[in-house]
């Protein structure tokens, strides 16, 4: 198969055997037991490596008495290397087959401890096991390639990849959502966002980005929130809140057109339908916040002007729509201090939040920034942030300030969207929660 090279040990990629050119011939594989069965003395089992799955039979009197009964013994999960000639058989998966001629044992395994019908506790516990499904292979697949794509649009963009801390000196949206720990007798913090350094490092670079871990102390317990979660953050010279969405929405569609083409088979896998993707386009509906609570109202919610947009709001605002939903202009006090006043409002603040359609909630928010400094400190100083400890983030505003906007995307967030996922614990290998930090 174009593009599956050979191993250097000799070994081949299980998808060489899917090559049209490959019928009726030898092929030697390695990898692990999907699920195996004995009839008689022929041996049937499923074997997988990072390339996909191939059905393998043996037949004991080709493989001799010993290595047929150590390879029937095999659990799921263990691991083979197998010598072959393809064969095509249209009762098996995929339409081929290895004919083996040799099996060899590496290692035999212990009966498996993962089935259907567990409890999601169980599950948890286990994860370093659960991960080996294929629904978490696909899954995981996907979240690399949405890397990638995010990457490569950043870059078509001319913004340049950073590499802010994660440990800092400043909780820098609100002490009581930050983790804080003993740095050496000093409070420190892990990071919630990386924003404040890349917005240093804009002014030398202009248009920067970071993907890093964020940790959030909430005990929110919802099917969108962990406490540790991959972070998309763009900071954008020269950026007004026009300009700043724009570029979100060129984004999101690069995306999930990127997955669509490049990932169909897995998309399809966990129940999203490729072309449901590709149908993503710009622009994006735009809903101001004074709209969505007049609207929420209507509908029931017991909303009025300063109420915050929770789980239940954001669903009902998006659960018909099958682009994103932009909601501007938020009050200022349900925002960080950071964000410019809105020039046409003083009551509300130049941010948005890109709330994913179906009902799936907040993905990104974004702002512009303020550069006065005087409102800045104000802001600062109502939000009950110390002055001093913040300093060097006033100091941006004192030598060559320059109008700004940035934005931070939730991975997880986006990637439960895109791939349907009921929980967002789906969407991560290891999810942390208030009430998990293990395995």
């Amino acid at each position: 198969m174009a593009g599956v090279p050979v191993s250097r040990a000799g070994y081949e990629p299980v998808a060489r055997a899917f090559a049209p050119e490959a019928l009726g011939l030898p092929v030697r594989l390695r990898g692990w037991v999907l699920r195996s069965r004995s009839s008689g003395g022929i041996l049937f089992f499923l074997l997988r490596d990072r390339t996909g799955s191939v059905q393998v039979t043996g037949k004991r009197d080709v493989l001799g008495d010993a290595a047929f009964d150590a390879a029937e013994h095999v659990q799921v999960e263990g691991a083979v290397e197998v010598d072959g000639t393809v064969a095509e058989d249209r009762r098996a998966p995929g339409g081929r087959e290895v004919r083996a001629s040799a099996i060899r044992v590496v290692d035999a395994g212990a009966p498996f401890p993962i089935f259907a019908d567990q409890s999601e506790e169980f599950r948890l516990d286990k994860r370093h096991l659960v991960v080996r499904s294929q629904e978490h292979v696909a899954t995981f697949r996907l979240k690399a390639e949405l890397l990638r794509a995010l990457r490569e649009f950043l870059d078509r963009e001319e913004v340049l990849e950073m590499t802010p801390p994660v440990l800092s000196g400043n909780a820098a949206e609100g002490g009581a959502e930050a983790f804080q720990i003993d740095y050496f007798g000093r409070p420190g913090f892990l990071s919630q966002t990386a924003q404040l350094y890349l917005e240093a490092l804009l002014f030398p670079n202009e248009r920067v980005y970071a993907l890093t871990p964020s940790f959030r102390a909430e005990k929110s317990r919802t099917p969108r929130h962990l406490t540790e979660y991959l972070h998309l953050e763009v900071e954008l010279a020269w950026c007004d809140l026009e300009g700043l969405l724009a570029f979100e929405e060129r984004m999101v569609v690069a995306a999930t057109h990127a997955l669509a083409e490049r990932r169909p088979t897995e998309l399809a896998a966990l129940g999203r339908p490729p072309e449901e993707l590709r149908a993503v386009d710009a622009p994006f509906p735009r809903l101001r916040y004074a709209e969505a609570i007049d609207r929420l109202a209507a509908q029931g919610f017991p909303v009025r002007w300063g109420s915050d947009l929770g789980t239940a709001e954001e669903r009902a605002l998006t659960l018909e729509e099958r682009r994103p939903v932009f909601v501007t202009h938020f009050p200022k006090e349900l925002k960080a201090f950071y964000m410019l006043r809105s020039p046409d409002d003083p009551r509300t603040v130049e941010a948005a939040d890109l709330l994913a359609p179906e009902g799936y909630g907040e993905m990104i928010g974004g702002s512009c920034r303020e550069t006065d400094l005087a409102r800045l400190t104000e802001r600062l100083e109502a939000s009950g942030g110390s002055v001093a400890e913040y300093d060097w983030y006033l100091d941006l505003r004192r030598h060559g300030s320059v109008p700004h906007a940035g934005f931070g995307l939730g991975i997880e967030r986006m990637l439960r969207w895109i791939l349907r996922r009921e929980h967002i614990r789906e969407t991560t290998p290891f999810p942390r929660t208030p009430s998990r930090h293990t395995p």
